[in-house]
């Protein structure tokens, strides 16, 4: 592996916030996290493993994976989403702390295959911005704004759906 940085390790092994799944054979990240890909990583710890995008947005676009094998998030626990969500914390706070990084960072996660997943390995995207770099991520033929009642009636639908949940 390249750009171990910051002398952190990429050896795989069981995840301290999900305990040992083995890995998809078939899953380029699961192969980063294991060392039998290559990757520049950036940050690695027991929890989680963040290299930069091959295919960047910007220059310096981190993907911040779990350790743990997870499809979705439906399929990841929450203590494993929740050191994704701290490491991509920690690097976003050092891209924003120095301009020469950024001048605002975008976290993404898309979780399915609708919604532009196109690895099927839960990631999330930390993604240094500058003013006027051309990425938009805003629907350019968005529908007409819904109504409060309508937002509100959504908004009810969703409280009662997490009220439900075990």
């Amino acid at each position: 592996m390249s750009g171990a940085a910051g002398g952190a390790e990429a050896a795989g092994g069981p995840a301290a916030t999900g305990g040992s799944t083995p890995a998809d054979p078939g899953c380029l990240f699961c192969a980063i996290v294991a060392g039998d890909a290559p990757a520049s990583l950036v940050h690695a710890d027991d929890d989680v493993v963040a290299f930069l995008d091959a295919v960047p947005v910007n220059t310096g676009h981190v993907l911040v994976v779990p350790r743990r094998h997870a499809v979705g998030l439906v399929d990841l626990p929450v203590p494993a989403g929740e050191a994704v969500w701290r490491a991509a914390h920690r690097i976003a706070a050092v891209m924003r702390a120095d301009p020469a990084w950024s001048e605002g960072v975008n976290l993404h996660l898309s979780d399915g295959e609708a919604a532009g997943q196109r690895v099927g390995h839960v990631h999330l995207h930390v993604i240094p911005r500058r003013r006027d770099d051309g990425l938009r991520i805003v629907e350019d033929n968005a529908p007409a704004r819904p109504s409060r009642a309508e937002l509100d009636s959504v908004a009810a639908s969703l409280v009662r759906a997490l009220r439900s949940e075990p």
